[in-house]
């Protein structure tokens, strides 16, 4: 039984050992700004979202990295209604598609900074492209269930070190 347990952590530790040699180079840690623009009803009272955001990517693979963010994102309103805070924190998985491009797709909760709104769930999808500077753009739909339901359309201007 030990023999076969030995057998089986050392096999186990060559496999993790041979993946640590093929995942992929890319920055691991990056910093953003985030825009978005209204799709759902919130159009009617947002004119826009800006915020800033912090990502982590964790290589799991040649093409496949979890991804951990979080920031702050104030929704700007029209016609008198005030802006409204909101802190998203989400996981997800990234797949490197070809070169540099890549699709993610992530989920988490959202925070309302206003205690009376509470918290719900974020879910994204988008595609992005990582240049070999450490600029990473990408473009994402984003829905958030909270406040109702928040629609929009989200681009990310990241710097990843």
């Amino acid at each position: 039984m030990k023999k076969i347990l030995l057998t089986l952590l050392l096999a186990i530790g060559i496999t993790m050992a041979g993946m640590a040699q093929t995942t992929n180079s890319g920055k691991k840690f990056s910093i953003g700004l985030e825009l978005g623009r209204p799709t759902t009803d919130g159009y009617l009272f947002i004119n826009y979202a800006i915020g800033g955001s912090v990502k982590y990517n964790v290589p799991i693979g040649e093409h496949t990295a979890v991804t951990f963010s979080g920031g702050y994102t104030s929704q700007r309103g029209k016609d008198g209604w005030s802006p409204k805070g909101f802190i998203p924190l989400k996981a997800g998985l990234k797949y490197n598609l070809i070169g540099a491009l890549y699709a993610e797709g992530q989920a988490g909760a959202v925070i309302s900074a206003a205690k009376s709104v509470g918290t719900g769930f974020a879910g994204s999808g988008g595609v992005g492209y990582a240049f070999n500077n450490g600029l990473d753009i990408g473009l994402r739909y984003e829905n958030w269930d909270v406040y109702g339901t928040i629609g929009q359309i989200g681009l990310r201007i990241g710097f990843g070190f």
